[in-house]
């Protein structure tokens, strides 16, 4: 057998690109990396795999728990996590949710190829930029009233839609149509509320970002064709999330936790994994709040695509929809925790198991935490929107600003091998402290211009040097290894244009 060992975490290889962390002591159930050998590397340079052994404490938890290519450290749960827990018997953890609640991706198609853009990409970039609100702080595309923070809140989409910022078909082209119905706004505090108000259409700071890609190559053409993707199309890929308002909603039920579930949290390894008992108030008001933070994110990235649209219509000339063909292909969220059904191993002690391990097979109600991972339902899941159901969930892989990203579908094995789960982008190999030390945002800038004819515009020479290509992981090692494990099936490639940031 081959073995791994890292700061004193040993690791089993249980098949290509599949590892374990055994079960021992206090585990509940093992740990497992689906990585190759060479991104397991470089998951072991940090505390990754410490934090995703810590995960397997939480009460609950289903076997395994799990850290996709991409994984690095994060905040008490590792980004790159998956960690399904039991629904009625578990518990609900913002920690393994994280502060960036519903942060994800959308990706908006255009009829536009790459000659009717080359020649004008600064241009658009600089429309781009003035246009849509990023960096730290408020601003947005709107000013949120009262009533637009609370539409945005308990219906999502739907709101945004109504309101003039969208058309139909980006409510069936959006993970859960754009709204989580157990939404409750009443369980997000004023405080969070206020930080959104002036918040809502804005990327923030960070590794968010609106970037115009061109579609270099195509690996399953029925299935790009299914999502109306071709080679040499211009589409727009949007990152951000619920800004303010969901970091200050974390922030308040992680502060709670600690005062009304000291004993939990006394039980686990680590305090950053902060978990309320599943059918506690704490748990049941959090579940609530987080479903109208995620309704929020979604709002925001709605709001960012209708003022990209804007921009479009003004620099290319003609209806943005109608004219340059601007729909809506997917939006998946990746910091998100949602109840789910799938089937969990069981052992002879009735408790989770895997592989030869496990006895039997039972259909639970899982509290499905993913943190930095993308939901992957295969074909025919009854969750996957009707357009693409013959095909598979399209799930967005974004790279550096220097590589190209993907779009992938959600593969066969993923029910089964991942809780429907795949990577979320390349994931960090370097902290934004270190990246700022190796990098000159300047110098990044000129040279991706100079040498790859990408145009980057940013609110800081600092932003730029934390995201710089050699700050990530290999995004094309990350994808293959998730098709190699049918998890998430390689269906095209795209390679940056022009990108703004905050």
């Amino acid at each position: 057998m081959t073995t791994r060992e890292f700061d004193g975490i040993r690791l089993e290889k249980v098949r290509d690109h599949v590892w374990e962390i055994p079960r021992e002591g206090d585990m509940n159930v093992p740990g497992r990396v689906l990585a190759s050998e060479d991104l397991l590397e470089a998951i072991g340079e940090d505390d990754t795999l410490r934090q995703l052994k810590n995960a397997t404490h939480l009460p609950g938890i289903a076997a395994p728990a799990l850290c996709m290519p991409d994984g690095h450290q994060g905040y008490g749960f590792p980004v790159g996590g998956v960690g399904a827990v039991d629904a009625r018997t578990g518990c609900l953890s913002p920690g393994a949710v994280g502060y960036d609640i519903n942060c994800g991706v959308r990706m908006v198609r255009t009829n536009l190829t790459y000659d009717d853009v080359r020649g004008r990409e600064e241009e658009l970039v600089d429309a781009l930029f003035e246009a849509i609100p990023s960096g730290l702080g408020g601003g947005g595309v709107i000013n949120g009233t009262a009533d637009a923070v609370e539409g945005a809140l308990e219906r999502g989409v739907e709101w945004a839609v109504e309101a003039g910022y969208g058309v139909d078909a980006d409510l069936t082209h959006c993970e859960d149509e754009g709204r989580r119905p157990d939404a409750r706004p009443e369980y997000v505090s004023q405080k969070a509320m206020d930080r959104g108000r002036n918040q809502m259409g804005s990327l923030g700071s960070g590794n968010h970002f609106l970037e115009v890609q061109r579609v270099t190559d195509v690996y399953r053409p029925d299935v790009a064709e299914a999502y109306g993707l071709s080679a040499e199309q211009i589409v727009v890929l949007i990152h951000c999330g619920s800004r303010g308002l969901g970091h200050q909603t974390c922030n308040d039920y992680l502060r709670r936790i600690e005062q009304e579930h000291a004993d939990l949290l006394s039980s686990l390894p680590d305090k950053e994994l902060a978990a309320a008992p599943a059918g506690s108030t704490l748990a049941e008001e959090y579940y609530g709040a987080m479903g109208a933070c995620i309704n929020f994110a979604w709002v925001n990235r709605q709001l960012i695509t209708h003022r990209a649209r804007e921009v479009f219509g003004d620099v290319f000339g003609g209806d943005p929809v109608d004219d340059l063909g601007m729909e809506l292909l997917y939006d998946v969220a990746h910091n998100i925790a949602k109840k789910e059904r799938h089937e969990v191993g069981v052992g002879p002690d009735g408790h989770p198991a895997v592989g030869d391990a496990a006895v039997d097979r039972e259909d639970r109600e899982l509290y499905v935490h993913r943190k930095g991972a993308t939901r992957a339902f295969p074909a025919g899941h009854e969750a996957v929107p009707a357009a693409y159901r013959s095909v598979g969930q399209p799930v967005i892989i974004p790279g550096s600003m220097g590589a190209g990203s993907y779009v992938l579908r959600g593969g066969a094995e993923s029910m089964a091998a991942s809780f429907g789960s795949t990577a979320h982008g390349a994931g960090r190999l370097m902290s934004r402290t270190q990246a700022k030390q190796e990098f000159w945002g300047g110098d990044v800038k000129d040279d991706l211009a100079a040498e790859q004819a990408i145009y980057v515009k940013a609110q800081s020479g600092a932003t730029v040097a934390e995201e710089a290509p050699g700050v990530y992981k290999d995004v094309d090692e990350v994808v293959r290894v998730s098709d190699a494990l049918g998890i998430g099936d390689t269906v095209a490639r795209t390679f940056p244009v022009c990108n703004i940031k905050g």
